[in-house]
Order: structure tokens, then C-alpha cells, then sequence
């Protein structure tokens, strides 16, 4: 399984740009498309919500890519 961090500059990221901002998928539109299609969750539960806040602290996974969101502070 692929492993990426995130760091969150602000509040939250909608999950179709964290996917576009990852480089999980190609763009904002085929990152709407995975997950109206159920093949992304977050924190372990299917999300059908394009434009759903994500913010520090939970997991995206979309395939065998995870997406790990940190706040500013948990920096490594």
C-alpha cells in the first residue's frame, strides 16, 4: 500500500481536491467521479460525498493509495 502525507495549511480540503492535490488521481473532476463511484473512504467507511471536508487527524484511502492528513503542527 502506497503511504502519502498531507500537511493542512488551513481548516480542511474538500476529498476531491486532496485527491488532485495528492496526485491520487489526474483532477478535480476524476476525483468526483471516485468517489461518486464508492471506491474512496474515509477513516475505514465508504464516502459518496465529492466535496466532504477532510481535516487533520483522518485517513483517505483510495485503492492501495492511503492518505494520511496532517495539521500544520505535526510536520515531520
Amino acid at each position: 500500500m502506497q503511504q502519502i502525507e498531507f500537511i493542512l495549511t488551513r481548516e480542511f480540503v474538500e476529498l476531491d481536491n486532496l485527491l488532485k492535490l495528492t496526485g491520487a488521481c489526474d483532477s478535480g473532476g476524476m476525483g468526483k467521479t471516485l468517489v461518486a463511484s464508492g471506491e474512496v473512504s474515509v477513516d475505514g467507511k465508504l464516502e459518496l460525498r465529492k466535496t466532504c471536508k477532510i481535516r487533520a487527524g483522518q485517513v483517505v484511502t483510495l485503492g492501495d493509495v492511503q492518505i494520511s492528513v496532517l495539521g500544520p503542527a505535526e510536520k515531520p
